[in-house]
């Protein structure tokens, strides 16, 4: 059976579920984190000249790399450049950031997984609460959109209402493209994938503190939640700080299951700073999950530190590993997005049409990458122009010949080969893969 695209015929349904949301005041609850993200315009030449200069190693990096310096920066950049890595690092030096941000162009963006889905969810005219570690109004103003809400003293609250007095948590971004030419150790090499790293530079999110009043409000109100999205705690590196956090939302959950225990629950991954919180988060609420989303470098790595290969290029291999990340964490299902198609593996819940979910998922991802901005119905609709990844068409393909455990449902994404823009590409999926929910 080869794909047939239905991109249109779920778009088209959108209108229709906004207003069943809205009328049954129902909405996507996203959590947990925000901040304020400097996105430098990436300039080949600039950074390439910065290599010149602070580049005295061979490249390399890892996971729990920390940036003290600019040999740091340019020995871990020009390693996830050369490969096309996306990756995540903490900053302790402030002349660091101050560098990035006097040699490049920059521009400011919303940053944060629950905010930037519960962004691209509200621009397309969802209504969504968000649970926000950065309320300054800076962020506030960027969540602004459609019926956007937050939790306050029991209530629901327009956004702005929320916002604080306090400064913006910053963090930097640089993005790179795909086919540019830099300069690393006096040889020329050729960037092989458009990525992004994030450098961090705050202490917010090395704790993540969740507000009680957002944990009261769901078990409270569970008429109210159409789904639950839990992310945000990828800069932790205590494990001891990531298990009081998992537990108080284990908790929460217990609870709102006994309310109501059809209400979906979406943990997305990321790439951690330290390899063990994520193991203890996924292994914490893993049983408690509708799905755990994660996009293909993530899962390879999960395999990698269990002594497992995956071959992202072979559908029986990546179905085998999503195989073993059911056994291992226990969700009802796992999603795996990349740049050419997404698929959801395990029980599907009943009534849910996860086919939509992927899709709009793909559609509202390629939008941005296209435009640059979360994207509006009309911006939608323009995508659908983007044709279909041939990769993606290929795998298809080959999912559909294999035999499998548990329901395989897979879409293959609307492909640029330069997307105008790589960030938050995953967030903005997790945000569209919940319109699938009532």
């Amino acid at each position: 059976m080869h794909y047939k695209d239905r991109y249109r015929y779920y778009l088209e349904q959108l209108p229709d579920n906004i207003r069943f949301r809205k009328e049954h005041e129902r909405r996507t609850f996203l959590a947990f984190t925000s901040n304020y993200d400097v996105v430098l315009k990436w300039n080949a030449e600039t950074f390439s000249c910065l290599l010149d200069r602070y580049l005295c190693q061979e490249p390399g990096a890892q996971a729990g790399d920390r940036i003290e310096s600019m040999q740091d920066l340019a020995r871990i950049s020009a390693y996830c450049a050369i490969h096309g890595l996306g990756m995540n690092f903490d900053i302790t030096d402030i002349g660091v950031c101050n560098v990035l941000m006097e040699s490049f162009e920059t521009e400011r963006a919303l940053g944060g997984t629950g905010a930037q889905a519960a962004a691209a969810l509200s621009t397309a005219g969802f209504p969504a609460a968000a649970a926000l570690t950065d309320q300054s109004r800076e962020v506030c103003a960027m969540l602004n959109q459609s019926d956007m809400r937050v939790v306050s003293q029991g209530q629901l609250i327009p956004v702005m209402e929320g916002a604080s007095g306090d400064p913006p948590v910053y963090h930097i971004i640089l993005q790179f493209a795909k086919g540019d030419v830099i300069r690393v150790g006096g040889r020329e090499v050729e960037i092989p994938l458009s990525n992004r790293l994030i450098f961090f530079y705050d202490t917010i999110h090395k704790i993540v503190p969740i507000r009680d009043d957002f944990m009261e409000y769901l078990p409270s109100h569970p008429e109210k939640v159409s789904s639950l999205v839990v992310a945000g705690f990828d800069a932790v590196i205590d494990p001891e700080i990531v298990k009081e956090r998992a537990a108080q939302i284990e908790t929460m959950l217990t609870a709102l299951r006994k309310r109501s225990i059809s209400i979906p629950v979406y943990m997305e991954g990321a790439f951690y700073m330290n390899p063990e919180v994520k193991e203890i988060l996924f292994r914490t609420l893993g049983h408690c999950c509708t799905v755990i989303g994660t996009n293909e470098e993530e899962l390879a790595d999960l395999m990698k530190r269990r002594g497992l290969e995956t071959d992202l290029a072979d559908p029986a291999s990546v179905l085998g590993s999503l195989e073993v990340m059911l056994g291992w964490y226990g969700p009802e299902g796992v999603i795996l997005h990349t740049k050419d198609y997404a698929l959801f593996y395990g029980r599907c819940p009943a009534g849910v049409d996860m086919e939509k979910g992927l899709t709009i998922g793909n559609l509202m991802s390629a939008t941005r990458a296209r435009c640059g901005r979360y994207g509006s119905m009309e911006d939608l609709k323009e995508s659908l122009d983007i044709p279909l990844s041939a990769e993606g068409l290929r795998f298809f393909d080959g999912i559909q010949r294999l035999e499998k455990k548990h329901e395989a449902v897979i879409v293959p994404s609307r492909y640029l080969e330069r997307p105008r823009y790589t960030i938050g590409l995953g967030d903005t999926f997790v945000g569209g893969v919940q319109t699938c929910y009532d």
